[in-house]
């Protein structure tokens, strides 16, 4: 058969009901422990020479139909399912990188992994260059002798800026240098870096893979060598395990990616542009803009479409605060991905951890907005953006 769509992929990624007695819907294996026929048959699952379960931490069946699909989806030799996107990105750098390597990392991106990237180079002593990604060739200008890993985020949260994924790769191969890039808002929908040449890819499946706002989950996906690394370190070591009954959720998830991914990038670019057009709107970073500064890059990379997020400046905290209060049909929260609109104030929720110098430092002003855009009507999230802006104080 030739090469599926997305839409398609999305509905048949990982299928094999044979191995679950034909049940259209994978079963959640809920079972913690394995038997064995005999003494030989657990030996050799126990050393890896036979694939199968034996206990609950280290995969099972439910897991295993995750993994398949996610890695159909993003064009991967292999996944692996972890019990959050942070469990994903703190498993794939412990488990690649050791005492004494070096990073490069974006200096804006999710303020999560910048913390864990600051915490492992006090308390392990990996060190983290942080650089402006969105010119590839800083990544060549921080790397050192003992450089190991490039790590990518694009679009970054909040700011949505873009990295040329092509070009990184192609610097970290010239290097002898891994790549890993955090796919997480732009999904295999609009994007796939594994083509573009990076080694592996995370998603936080909380975000647009649920898609619901009802779990919490993570991925890692990529070629053999990297993936077993994982598999074999951090997954074995640290029990960031999933739980089946999630990677059942996420597995249902999938299945309308497509329908949910083009909605949420039609109505993020209607709602780009007006925000682009309101008076109290300082400035948008949308990918889709022309005005956006790598938007040529993003046009060659991000095939499906530019996603469904947007950050906007308002101005000052004061006025980012009056339209996260102010919203009625959009929900003040602080994830993304789900079905419904979801708006936060970023200077006092997701990158609050950081001091001021350091939000400065990666763009994040202190009236910036990052908004999740739903599927609900655009119309209608338009005019609630509207009602509250129009009302921000002179």
């Amino acid at each position: 058969m030739s090469k599926r769509s997305i839409y398609t992929t999305s509905v048949h990624a990982g299928d094999d009901p044979a191995s679950h007695f034909g049940a259209m819907s994978v079963p959640i294996y809920s079972a913690s422990v394995y038997s064995f026929p005999d003494a030989d048959e657990g030996a050799a699952l126990h050393d890896g020479s036979k694939e199968g379960y034996y206990y609950g931490r280290l995969g099972n069946p439910t897991q295993a139909a995750l993994e398949n699909a996610v890695a159909e989806l993003e064009g991967a030799e292999q996944a692996l399912a972890l019990a959050s996107g942070m469990a994903a990105i703190s498993g794939v750098v412990l488990s690649l990188v050791k005492s004494g390597e070096h990073i490069v990392a974006p200096r804006s991106m999710y303020s999560t992994t910048t913390n864990f990237l600051n915490h492992i180079a006090e308390r392990f002593g990996i060190e983290t260059t942080f650089i402006d990604a969105t010119e590839a060739e800083n990544y060549r200008l921080a790397a050192k002798p003992n450089t190991r890993l490039f790590w990518i985020e694009t679009p970054t949260n909040p700011l949505v800026l873009i990295t040329d994924i092509g070009r990184v790769a192609s610097i970290a191969t010239e290097l002898g240098v891994l790549t890993i890039a955090d796919n997480t808002f732009a999904t295999p929908f609009n994007q796939l870096p594994l083509s573009l040449g990076v080694d592996a890819v995370i998603h936080s499946a909380t975000k647009y893979l649920g898609g619901h706002s009802d779990l919490t989950a993570g991925v890692i996906v990529g070629n053999h060598k990297v993936v077993d690394a994982v598999k074999h370190a951090a997954n074995k070591l640290y029990g960031g395990n999933i739980a089946p009954q999630v990677a059942w959720l996420v597995l249902r998830g999938i299945k309308t990616l497509a329908l949910r991914m083009e909605r949420h990038n039609s109505n993020a670019f209607a709602i780009a542009n007006m925000l682009g057009e309101h008076p109290a709107v300082r400035a948008v970073y949308y990918p889709g803009l022309e005005s956006h500064s790598n938007h040529e890059i993003a046009s060659r990379q991000m095939t499906g479409g530019y996603g469904g997020m947007i950050a906007f400046d308002v101005g000052t905290s004061a006025n980012g605060k009056f339209v996260a209060n102010n919203v009625e049909l959009c929900t003040l929260a602080t994830s993304l991905g789900g079905v419904e609109t979801i708006l936060q104030h970023s200077a006092s929720m997701t990158h609050a951890t950081l001091t001021p110098e350091q939000r400065s430092a990666a763009g994040i002003s202190e009236g910036l907005i990052r908004l999740s855009v739903g599927i609900e009507d655009a119309e209608e999230l338009m005019a609630d953006l509207r009602q509250a802006l129009d009302r921000l104080p002179e």
